[in-house]
C-alpha cells in the first residue's frame, strides 16, 4: 500500500526507517542530530538532515506523517520537542511517538554508578522514586502515561490509540531461536492484558486537530 504526503523521521539515526518509508511514500525527510548518522542516512534518502527536535527547520503545516521512534527520552528538552512535532505537522497528520515506559522493569540505557557508566538492562531502576532513579540514569528520561499526558496538555491534537508494547527481542532470537521466539510470543501476548503496563514502550498515535 502506497502512502501519501510528507513523511519526516524524527530522530532517523542512519536510515532504517526512511529506507522502508520511501519504498512506499513520494517525499520522505530525515532528520538527526549527531552529523555523521545524519550523513551515513542522506547517502540513502537525500531530504536527511542535521539538526535538533527542539528546533525544527521546517515551516508549520508541513508533514502529514511525522515518526518518533525512541527519540524523546534523548531530547534535552522533551516538552520543547514535542511542540516541534505538533507544529510542523498538517492538521490531519498523525505523530507516531515510541518512548520508554517508566513500568518496564529494565532500564536498557544503562547507569551510572559511582562516577562510572554500566552499560546493560539493570533490573528495577525504573521503579525507583524518580528522584534517585534520575540519579543513575541522567542521560536518558523514562515515562508514564501521565508524563505523556502532562507533555501533550494543551496542545492541539487528539488521542487516535494509547497502548503499551513489549519489545521484538531480535537480539534474543539471533542467538537462542526457539527459545527467543516463545519469549517475544509470551510477552506479546501480555500487550492484549492489564499487564501491558509493564511493556518496554509507550506507543501513542495522536492526530492534529487544528
Amino acid at each position: 500500500e502506497r502512502l501519501q504526503g510528507r513523511i519526516l523521521v524524527d530522530g532517523c539515526g542512519v536510515g532504517a526507517y526512511l529506507g522502508r518509508l520511501a519504498q512506499r511514500a513520494p517525499r520522505v525527510f530525515g532528520l538527526d542530530i549527531e552529523l555523521e548518522r545524519a550523513r551515513e542516512a542522506r547517502a540513502g534518502a537525500p531530504l536527511t538532515i542535521c539538526a535538533a527536535g527542539e528546533h525544527l527547520p521546517y515551516p508549520a503545516n508541513s508533514f502529514d506523517l511525522l515518526l518518533s521512534h525512541e527519540v524523546l527520552e534523548h531530547v534535552q528538552d522533551d516538552a520543547a520537542a514535542v511542540r516541534e512535532m505538533v507544529r510542523v505537522l498538517s492538521p490531519g497528520g498523525r505523530l507516531v511517538l515510541f518512548c520508554p515506559n517508566r513500568g518496564y522493569p529494565f532500564e536498557t540505557h544503562g547507569i551510572y554508578w559511582r562516577g562510572k557508566y554500566h552499560f546493560g538492562n539493570i533490573p528495577l531502576v525504573n521503579w525507583l522514586p524518580r528522584r534517585w532513579r534520575d540519579r543513575l540514569a541522567p542521560h536518558v528520561e523514562v515515562y508514564t502515561a501521565g508524563d505523556l499526558r502532562r507533555l501533550f496538555a494543551g496542545l492541539p491534537v487528539k488521542a487516535v490509540r494509547k497502548t503499551v508494547l513489549f519489545g521484538a527481542y531480535d537480539n534474543i532470537i539471533a542467538r537462542w531461536p526457539a527459545l527467543g521466539r516463545l519469549l517475544r510470543g509470551l510477552l506479546q501476548a501480555l500487550e492484549r492484558t492489564p499487564l501491558r503496563v509493564l511493556g518496554l514502550s509507550h506507543l501513542w498515535v495522536l492526530e492534529k486537530t487544528a
